[in-house]
């Protein structure tokens, strides 16, 4: 991996390309990042970037990440993400990862954590099947039978049941940048991107390159 980049999720809208055909686009406030720390096979053991996005104001933030922040001399930032790129050697500290590192065109992979739902039932959890919606049906939206009775005597670890739902690590592979927008530090991704609004997304170059 050589491209990545640390975003907020803004919102979708809806752009026209030059053919006049209309995209639904996801926007992204995308960097600038910093790196604070890289980390060298030597001393760490392996090879990384570490990166901060987004300030933080200083009494928000604790004494070991302050003294990080100071050692490197860069602002306190809210977020910390290690990025392994190949050529993670060529950077030093202080240097920043811009929007303009990818291009339109390019596909990559966007990760964040997905809408919290609470605790909802099977039907819209697991997209089960409800019964009849007669009055004297008494079953309308339960979940049905759990399993055998006298044997197992159990249910098995897996059942498909009612529980909280959402708020799971999403990866939605593929994406492509529509438009890059280096002065605003803007990303316009094609389709949907994981999250509410104002969550933080990870982007990288995709994995998939070439299949």
């Amino acid at each position: 991996m050589n491209k990545a980049i640390l975003a907020t999720k803004v919102g979708m809208t809806q752009i026209f390309n030059e053919d006049g055909v209309l995209t639904p686009v996801t926007v992204l406030q995308a960097g600038p990042c910093v790196v604070t720390q890289v980390k060298t096979v030597e001393n760490d053991g392996y090879s990384a970037v570490q990166v901060g996005f987004a300030d933080k104001r200083a009494k928000l933030v604790n004494k070991p990440l302050k003294g990080q922040f100071d050692k490197a001399g860069v602002p306190y930032k809210r977020y910390l993400r290690e990025f392994r790129f190949d050529n993670a050697e060529t950077y030093s500290v202080k240097d920043e990862i811009k929007v303009d590192v990818f291009t339109a065109g390019e596909k990559v992979d966007a990760t964040a954590i997905s809408k919290g739902k609470g605790f909802q039932g099977a039907i819209k959890r697991h997209g089960q099947s409800r019964g009849p919606m007669a009055h004297g049906s008494k079953y309308h939206r339960h979940a049905g039978s759990n399993g055998a009775c006298s044997s197992p005597s159990k249910v098995f670890k897996g059942k498909k049941m009612p529980g909280h739902m959402g708020t799971k690590r999403i990866t939605v592979q593929n994406l492509e940048i529509v438009r890059v927008d280096a002065e605003n530090n803007l990303l316009l991704v094609k389709g949907s991107v994981p999250g509410p609004k104002k969550a933080l997304v990870t982007i990288k170059e995709t994995v998939k390159t070439g299949k």
